[in-house]
């Protein structure tokens, strides 16, 4: 089980891709700063998955569903698994003060039915 919770404002996929394969500067900066904050930890590669994210966004507009990819990616970047391995996904936000944004990420081991 890894769960770790960053006070950084999620990135929107918008703001992510130049076209549609090149990282942008934003996106490559904010990869970095999540990759040193996450906590150390494994996946290991074969197990079905449950993640979950809870976001907290200062802006009111701000699409649930929007940071999702970029945070899917960065942690199996992280930790060694492929989001193939993912059978359940739970995604809620709430509506933070400005300077407040945060993110927040568990995976966890689904046992199968």
């Amino acid at each position: 089980m890894i769960q770790f919770k960053i006070n950084e404002k999620p990135l929107s996929v918008n703001l992510a891709w130049q076209g549609k394969r090149f990282k942008t500067p934003k996106y490559k900066d904010y990869e970095k700063a999540i990759l040193i904050r996450m906590p150390a930890g494994k996946v290991a590669p074969d197990q079905m998955l449950r993640v979950d994210f809870f976001f907290g966004f200062s802006n009111k507009a701000s699409d649930l569903d929007n940071p999702v990819k970029l945070l899917m990616d960065i942690a199996q970047k992280k930790y060694g698994f492929n989001d193939s391995n993912v059978f359940e996904l739970n995604v809620r936000k709430c509506i933070v003060k400005k300077g407040d944004d945060f993110l927040e990420m568990g995976i966890f081991s689904l046992l199968p039915f």
